[in-house]
């Protein structure tokens, strides 16, 4: 080990590893003093010392306790032993598809001198990591010949030998960093493999993780009575273990961490400081990438296939506008870490998908309500679909409450869809008039979904009181976000039925709700949902929108569009359009709809002509 930080570093994680076996070695202790009693009494007994009734009586209910005693301790450590512990979900990266970054790492643990990762495997996150997979429910021990060069004279011979962990790297670094970049990221986790391979430390890593999967084991629903009381006693004892070795645990990897940064400082330390900006880069391109471009397009039953290519386009995107990250391009010139896969675009494709099953809830595999979609064909296939749609869900609403459409005997269709029947119904009425807008007495189309947990969730419907929504509004905009989130809850619903109608409006099949209580896939995948779910002002303003840029396409020309920053974008005489969320905020919250009027006469946009609906 080099540097006195690096050793001290080691002796205190392995010295906080003895610790967390010491806790173990004690639990063990205490289940064994039944039985060592019971030892003791029978020894007496056979001397002639502890005669009569009373110590027989003794023997009896020792020996009945310690047999019991055993037997939960052997059952507790034999679900300890089998649990599963949990992996993260990754998108494994084999050998032969990605020999170059395999021989990278391998050179890179030869340099660093210790035992190469395993595999590699790729994660939709902005982070590198070591993950022990050695459990046989991850992966089966791998068996390899010792060499002759270690122990020599010896024959070789095959033996089970406990894998090195798992290198886990962030899917985003390898397209957006380069090569040098990478190497020097990747050197303190790889450095980690070196105390992996300490037996105290893997010990007591091995007891932590079997703890934490017993209490997940002791947590699982859809058990009888007799047998939810047993894994509850098994999920008490298992938390008692790991409150007393938490903190030892804890101290173990940060002694763990400060040894592997240590030995890594040797390796590629200058390019490690100039590539450190680029991880912080990195995240903050990726999450913009997902909320504002990979979102609308999962909410509307597609997936891009290329995430990490459109992550590099976006942060290359950053670059230009931003002066700071100015100097970031000039290093796109060299080789870009994605040349060391073979297919990068085949691996791009599956952690595209693992994505959208993480952050969206998505089906494993895609189908004609999960396809997936390329960048070039975004705009068309994901923005004017979702603005047509939503516009389309906008007018059902409006149809519900009875709005009356605005005859225009000038139009080829009057009474169609038209953004002034939107305007007209938002706008306040003067003082001293009455509004005619009905007030509906249960959601649209949908008698008994107010009685529906599911609808309850959403806040909205029948029972909607515009007193407690924090969101200034009008009357009738209030009424109107009411009727907008109804509506989609029971798409959704119907959509996750296998019911629904058509994909742009349902999320897609096999997908749960997302929102904080979904905590679990149906294949125990964890689920990460990127927002919370929207107000009903968010649902009404995103609607309102979608129905001005419907008539901007329609009726002045105008296209949709993709920024990589933002996500989707009205394109006006091929400029981006200026930001519509003041003045559709004013007509929702104060029924002015004089700024947004404005706009539209000024961009040449017609809202007394129909659009095309899907």
């Amino acid at each position: 080990m080099t540097g006195t930080g690096g050793e001290l570093g080691a002796r205190a994680a392995r010295s906080r590893a003895l610790a967390v076996l010491r806790v173990r070695s004690r639990a063990l202790a205490v289940a064994l003093l039944p039985a060592a009693a019971e030892v003791i009494l029978l020894t007496g007994a056979a001397t002639g010392q502890f005669t009569g009734q009373g110590w027989d009586t003794a023997r009896w209910v020792v020996g009945v306790l310690a047999v019991l005693v055993l037997l939960a301790t052997a059952g507790i450590a034999l679900v300890v032993a089998r649990a599963r512990p949990a992996a993260s979900p990754t998108v494994p990266v084999s050998e032969r598809s990605a020999p170059d970054l395999y021989r990278m790492v391998r050179d890179l643990a030869d340099r660093l001198d210790v035992p190469a990762p395993s595999a590699i495997a790729l994660t939709p996150d902005c982070d590198s990591w070591l993950e022990d997979r050695t459990h046989p429910a991850h992966a089966p021990p791998v068996t390899r010949a010792h060499d002759e060069r270690t122990v020599p004279g010896a024959r070789s011979e095959r033996r089970q030998a406990v894998p090195a962990p798992v290198l886990v790297i962030g899917s985003p670094f390898l397209w957006w960093m380069r090569v040098a970049e990478l190497r020097a990221v990747l050197a303190p986790v790889v450095a980690g493999t070196g105390p992996s391979a300490q037996p105290d430390i893997a010990a007591a890593r091995r007891f932590v993780r079997g703890l934490d999967a017993a209490v997940a084991v002791a947590d699982a629903p859809g058990r009888g009575p007799l047998t939810r009381g047993v894994y509850a006693a098994l999920g008490r004892v298992a938390r008692l273990l790991l409150q007393g070795c938490r903190e030892h645990a804890a101290l173990m990897e940060r002694g763990v961490a400060t040894a592997a940064a240590e030995r890594a400082h040797g390796v590629d330390y200058g390019p490690r400081i100039a590539a450190q900006e680029q991880v912080g880069l990195a995240y903050a391109g990726w999450d913009r990438l997902l909320t504002k471009v990979a979102l609308p397009a999962w909410r509307m039953g597609r997936w891009p296939s290329r995430l990490d290519v459109g992550v590099a386009a976006a942060l290359t995107e950053l670059s230009r506008r931003d002066r700071l990250a100015d100097g970031f391009a000039a290093r796109l010139g060299e080789r870009p870490a994605c040349d060391l896969l073979e297919e990068p675009g085949a691996v791009d494709e599956a952690v595209s998908l693992l994505t959208a099953r993480l952050f969206h809830g998505g089906p494993a595999e895609p189908g004609p309500s999960w396809a997936p979609v390329d960048w070039q064909a975004y705009p068309e296939e994901v923005v004017d679909r979702t603005w047509r749609a939503e516009a389309a869900r906008l007018h059902r609403v409006l149809d519900s409450l009875g709005v009356s459409p605005s005859l225009d005997p000038a139009t080829p269709d009057p009474g169609g869809p038209t953004l002034a029947r939107v305007l007209d119904h938002l706008t306040e009425p003067a003082p001293g008039t009455v509004p005619t807008v009905p007030a509906p007495t249960a959601p649209p189309d949908d008698e008994d979904h107010k009685n529906d947990e599911g609808h309850k969730n959403h806040g909205d419907g029948a029972d909607h009181d515009d007193s407690a929504d924090p969101d200034p509004a009008t009357e009738r905009s209030a009424l109107l976000a009411a009727g907008l989130t109804a509506a989609l809850a029971r798409e959704e619903r119907e959509g996750n039925a296998g019911n629904a109608g058509n994909t742009e409006s349902a999320v897609p099949q096999g997908a749960r709700a997302q929102g904080p209580d979904s905590a679990l896939w149906e294949d125990d995948l964890p689920l990460f949902p990127l927002q919370p779910p929207r107000t009903g002002r968010e649902l009404l303003a995103a609607h309102i929108t979608a129905m001005i840029c419907c008539a901007a396409v329609d009726t002045a020309g105008a296209a949709p569009g993709l920024d990589w920053l933002d996500g989707p974008t009205l394109l006006l005489d091929g400029e981006r359009a200026a930001d519509l969320t003041p003045k559709v905020l004013s007509l929702i919250e104060e029924g002015d709809p004089a700024p947004l009027r404005a706009w539209l006469a000024e961009s040449g946009i017609r809202p007394e002509k129909p659009v095309r609906l899907v």
